[in-house]
């Protein structure tokens, strides 16, 4: 195995055709923003430029020159080395994982954990070093997590960069960032891997070039501790084959995550007839069964519930078929004991038991995130294994991919994967991965028409959409602003429209300096700042 850089005809024209479904720009992964110099882009958008053969992939997915380089890894296989790869997905996008890198930001829930017991001396040492950036940094064990703690590079223009949680990180800032599986586009064809991610920034390209030829391949390929126990294995599982190991064990599972994550259609990819029985909706009558007063017997009747009915029917072909508890959060705490009574003794009314190929799993979102849910009572949560899902742009992606969902909406997240999920206000609409298949949708049906996104994600999302594509176009004009449009742009927007100049100066020099004297000394700076900067590359 060997690290390449990819030719241009491999990036631009078709050559590698894994790239043809992603697109050529890249996603800067938290190593990646906290190693680059700061350009005055990377807090509105974390697309980042990376180097290929001879030259540059810009931020938007092009060969324009530029001042500002992360490193985007690819790698060639040799013959035998595919058996090294953990497969995660096989759509019309191979992904696969391969190596570990310190590129994430640890959850926020254990930096404040990290930072103390490093201050103290207690976490544990593994030994091992990793080189970031021209550094060279250990490698710590914070319970099952091994993590490095690096400092933020000092920022260009702004000086602070936002991480992928929505973190903002200062000049100077320690930051621990978690040891995570790297996944990478894998072209089987050509036996090329490409990182999915740009990975880490900081080096010239001389000095990326001998960093991957040889520390990095020798730093990402460390294996895990192995046991020294034949009678049983560790593998890695994604959430969905965590839940369909759970499901084939007969274990009941509890999906944990926020709204849109995507958890009905995990399920659904376990079992497509899997029966959706939404709690928000019932009541403990509707799940137990209606006792009804027959005359004729004068006694009292109790009647099967018709999802039992309907489940039972399902199971009659034999398969494992999925029993799901959607919103059980959301459920009163009435309703929540009878399904503690299934899910414990798998009889419905101490009276009907489930079918025996019937697998139960339930699925919820967190007080936070909705003011009528509740709390699991201690011995409900008891009773499941549980899995928190986290859907991000590189995750989602391949979903996307094989839904074939508008390429717009594709291409804006994979170079802004901040908008991902945007929070919700309750007086707009909010972006999360099921409302982005929305916008899909009416793209489709409305051919592009980019005015049909506010109601759905919200005007701000909306317009930094618009705002994203409208910055791909050559301007005709770039001296069409008036002075009032220009003093009510924020600053991340009159940077944008910096870049923009910077971009067309070659065609449009004049136009584009007198629109830079009407920004301001501020960004004027920046302007020459840059253009001597791509003079001297």
């Amino acid at each position: 195995m060997k690290s390449i850089f990819l030719s241009p005809e491999q990036v631009f024209d078709g050559a590698l055709s894994v790239l043809d479904h992603v697109g050529a720009a890249a996603p800067a992964s938290d190593l990646a923003l906290l190693t680059a110099e700061d350009d005055g882009f990377l807090t509105d958008g974390r697309c980042i430029n990376y180097y290929i053969e001879g030259g540059v992939a810009s931020r938007f997915g092009n060969a324009d020159p530029c001042a500002v380089c992360a490193v985007r890894p690819a790698l060639q296989l040799e013959e035998g080395e595919e058996a090294l790869l953990g497969r995660r997905n096989d759509g019309k996008v191979t992904i696969v994982e391969y190596g570990r890198y310190p590129y994430t930001v640890l959850d926020e829930s254990l930096r404040q954990l990290a930072a103390r017991e490093l201050a103290r001396g207690a976490l544990s040492d593994t030994g091992r070093r990793v080189h970031l950036a021209g550094g060279e940094y250990p490698v710590y064990r914070l319970g099952a997590k091994e993590v490095v703690c690096i400092t933020a590079a000092q920022g260009g223009v702004n000086g602070f960069v936002r991480l992928s949680d929505g973190t903002v990180v200062g000049e100077g800032e320690d930051v621990f960032l978690e040891m995570r599986p790297v996944h990478w586009l894998y072209e089987e064809a050509s036996g090329i891997l490409v990182a999915c991610m740009a990975l880490f920034a900081g080096l010239s390209r001389e000095e990326a070039e001998a960093y991957l030829a040889g520390d990095f391949l020798a730093e990402l390929s460390v294996p895990e501790e192995e046991a020294d126990f034949a009678d049983f294995q560790l593998r890695r599982h994604d959430e969905l084959s965590l839940i369909r190991a759970y499901v084939e064990a007969n274990i009941p599972v509890f999906l944990h995550g926020l709204s849109g994550d995507g958890k009905s259609d995990r399920v659904r990819q376990i079992d497509p007839q899997a029966l959706d029985i939404e709690l928000v909706n019932e009541t403990p009558e509707t799940i137990n069964g209606r006792a009804v007063y027959n005359e004729t017997k004068s006694e009292i009747v109790d009647i099967k519930p018709v999802w039992l009915i309907k489940l039972e029917e399902l199971c009659q072909d034999g398969k494992t078929h999925i029993l799901f508890f959607d919103e059980l959060t959301n459920a009163t705490k009435q309703t929540q004991s009878v399904i503690f009574k299934i899910v414990l003794e798998r009889f419905v009314n101490n009276r009907w038991p489930l079918p025996a190929n019937a697998r139960i799993v339930a699925a919820g979102n967190d007080r936070s995130e909705s003011s009528a849910a509740h709390d699991l009572a201690e011995p409900l949560f008891g009773r499941f294994a549980h899995i928190y899902i986290r859907t991000t742009v590189e995750n989602w992606m391949p979903w996307a991919v094989e839904h074939r969902l508008n390429p717009y909406v594709m291409e804006f997240l994979a170079n802004n994967d901040l908008y991902l999920r945007t929070p919700y206000t309750g007086t707009e609409g909010h972006a999360d991965p099921r409302r982005w298949e929305m916008v899909s949708r009416v793209l489709d049906a409305s051919g592009n028409d980019f005015s049909l996104l506010g109601p759905i994600v919200g005007q701000e999302t909306a317009d930094a959409f618009i705002r994203f594509f409208k910055a791909r176009r050559q301007l005709e004009s770039l001296g069409s602003y008036s002075d009032e449009e220009l003093m009510k742009m924020s600053v991340a927007r009159r940077y944008q429209l910096a870049q923009q100049c910077l971009q067309l100066t070659a065609a449009h020099a004049d136009e584009a300096r007198a629109l830079m004297n009407r920004l301001g000394g501020e960004y004027l700076a920046w302007y020459e700042y840059m253009l001597t900067r791509k003079a001297g590359m």
